[in-house]
């Protein structure tokens, strides 16, 4: 019996994200405080955040002065945990990228098996599970190039206290590493394994918001995340029936194997179990994708989620679905091409169709951005559909259509959701009528979101997006499949319904600001009036300022207390993006709107406006502008990506 060898230097790049992920949790160990129990209290009146109950001086050993300090210590502390565990976790994307170009796209191997004879008299050369390659350092990179644009946005909700800190690196990077698994993975159970581990960190991902005064459990963070759970464990068991009857029929879990088995074997190719068994595993792969009718879970799974969490579902999920597609479908199954191909198409022309027509009835802005991504898996999906007629070049040409589309959807995306944060902050993604007047509060970030959503459309400036659908339509025609471009143009002019609407409702006006008719039926006469801030109405009730209560003791005003809380004002939410405070100084606005809520209830008000104002303002606005930029730059001068896709194209077949 020989051991085998591990080529190690084919693993840096998981090593490195793998390292990132635990050093997180050692770091978050350091800076958090002793007491890791939620925060709970009295909600505020207005803002609805909990307020600590005041500690007696008996507790803390001394007066309660000094308890105030202490506890101003640690709210100091927990206040720049957030930002210092996002810069440990970002370590892990960059040294990824680094030690995969170090490893080069040369292709090397790693837990190798020897050649052999499979049932029925198939000779097949030595086998590899883990192979780096051009393909795998193409998704290595662009992988971890996405989850650096999610830890960016990852700002406002982390210093918001909207989720756990430590925790949420730690599982956005374990999800990375298994996207970087998953780029290597050349047999059927190490393919299986790496997408769950993409999978199941972003399970409770979606359900780590806290609600109201740090408590665990938004009610709707939870659903969403059992409901993603479910589903993904049905697509899961499928995909493992599906590979447990292939292996019983040609004795082989590696992609090379699997395909060698089929093509020497006719009376195998043709055997009903082995067209149910390439179903299964086909049916399993596309849940991840949210390809009808297996997209049941995206709509409501993207809405519950956090919004850096939703552009993670959007983009780093939907990579590692696309790859473990096209390995399954470009590799494994290439023998079964002529059944494989007609089945897609439909899949493809029945999930860009279905995500279209729903999204023009969406209201809410994530769930229309969900409904869009249903209907972008259609036009990737497209070049697969050529594949009942496509052999030798035409099939690396069609490999080649989906990557490229892969690759410049995502950094479109990516931008989409990178103005969507940069506008509402640590708040949910709200209605499109919570856009009018982003274009007066934050132009720039409205800017990128418009661009964004031309990118979507396939229109001019999102220079990107239009060249993806070019590549995609060219595919069809490459494939003779004239019917399918058709479909794609036809599905493409309604998408610029809903997409157009999301735009112009960033120029409309405020309801708030359009003041009624003195003196119609309904009209408050003083409605326009200005109304007093959020701290003064505050302290015109029995319960105490959030700002002095959240101190633990004394505090001379509500500006000195938000400079230690969690959450950050009305300066912060203006510079942030978020919707209704940007323009408090100038424009009055009605006291119900002077509290933006966030994720699962907590809140930020008028005259909390030091902390986080700087750092959450720079993250985003970087993120957001680098996106929104890649974008029209990968469009403008396309064809480096079109190199990289056919290397990509040419790696794999």
């Amino acid at each position: 019996m020989t051991v085998q060898s591990v080529d190690h230097a084919a693993l840096a790049p998981l090593y490195a994200v793998v390292a990132a992920a635990v050093l997180a949790l050692l770091v978050d160990l350091v800076l958090a405080p002793g007491d890791r129990r939620p925060v709970t209290g009295r909600a505020h009146p207005v803002s609805g955040a909990g307020v600590r109950p005041v500690r007696s001086a008996r507790l803390l050993g001394g007066p309660v002065e000094a308890g105030a300090g202490a506890a101003g210590s640690g709210r100091r502390r927990r206040r720049w945990a957030g930002p210092v565990l996002l810069a440990v976790g970002a370590v892990g994307p960059v040294a990824g990228i680094v030690a995969a170009l170090l490893v080069g796209s040369e292709r090397r191997g790693t837990f190798c098996t020897p050649s052999g004879t499979l049932p029925g008299g198939v000779g097949v050369g030595p086998s590899c599970s883990f192979v780096v390659d051009g393909a795998s350092l193409a998704v290595t990179v662009l992988g971890c190039g996405l989850a650096l644009v999610v830890l960016g946005l990852s700002v406002p909700v982390v210093r918001g206290g909207v989720v756990p800190p430590g925790e949420y690196v730690f599982l956005l990077l374990c999800s990375l590493a298994g996207l970087v698994v998953l780029a290597s993975a050349r047999d059927l159970l190490t393919l299986l394994v790496a997408v769950e581990t993409l999978t199941l960190p972003v399970y409770v991902l979606v359900g780590l918001v806290r609600r109201a005064g740090g408590e665990a459990g938004d009610p709707a963070s939870a659903e969403a995340a059992v409901t993603f759970f479910v589903t993904s464990v049905v697509a899961t068991t499928l995909t493992l029936l599906g590979i447990g009857l292939l292996y019983g029929v040609v004795g082989a879990v590696h992609l090379d194997r699997v395909a060698a088995a089929l093509a020497a074997r006719p009376d195998a190719r043709h055997l009903p179990l082995v067209g149910a068994a390439a179903l299964l595993v086909l049916a399993g792969l596309l849940f991840k994708l949210a390809a009808v009718p297996f997209h049941a879970w995206a709509p409501g799974t993207y809405d519950g989620a956090p919004l850096p969490v939703a552009a993670w579902l959007n983009t780093g999920s939907k990579l590692g679905g696309a790859v473990a597609v096209v390995l399954t479908v470009g590799i494994a199954l290439r023998p079964l091409l002529d059944g494989l191909g007609p089945v897609l198409a439909v899949v493809s022309v029945v999930t860009m169709t279905v995500g279209n027509l729903v999204a023009l009835r969406q209201h809410l802005l994530v769930r229309l951005l969900a409904w869009s991504a249903v209907a972008q898996t259609g036009y990737l999906l497209a070049p697969l559909a050529t594949l009942n007629t496509a052999r030798g070049d035409d099939l690396r040409d069609a490999i080649a259509g989906l990557a490229a589309f892969t690759a410049l959807y995502l950094v479109v995306s990516a931008g989409v959701f990178g103005a969507v944060v940069a506008l509402r902050g640590a708040a949910s993604g709200g209605t499109l009528d919570d856009l009018a007047g982003s274009a007066r509060r934050a132009p720039l970030a409205t800017a990128a979101f418009v661009v964004g959503l031309a990118g979507l459309a396939g229109l001019p400036p999102g220079l990107a997006g239009l060249f993806a659908k070019v590549v995609v339509v060219k595919a069809a025609l490459d494939g003779s499949a004239g019917w399918l471009a058709v479909v794609i143009g036809l599905n493409a002019v309604i998408g610029l319904a809903y997409y157009a609407r999301a735009g112009v409702a960033c120029f409309a006006v405020p309801v708030t600001e359009q003041a009624p008719t003195r003196g119609a039926p309904g009209s408050a006469p003083d409605a326009a009036a200005p109304a007093p801030s959020a701290a003064a109405s505050a302290s015109d009730g029995p319960a105490p300022s959030a700002a002095a209560s959240a101190s633990d003791g004394p505090a001379p005003s509500a500006a000195a207390s938000a400079s230690d809380g969690p959450a950050s004002g009305a300066a912060a939410s203006a510079s942030d993006g978020s919707v209704v405070l940007g323009a408090a100084a100038a424009d009055p606005v009605p006291a119900a709107t002077a509290v933006t809520p966030l994720m699962g209830g907590t809140a930020v008000t008028e005259l909390s406006a030091v902390g986080g104002r700087t750092s959450i303002s720079v993250a985003v606005a970087v993120t957001a502008g680098s996106t929104a930029t890649a974008g029209i730059v990968l469009g403008a001068w396309p064809q480096w990506v079109l190199d990289a896709a056919e290397a990509v194209a040419h790696a794999l077949v």
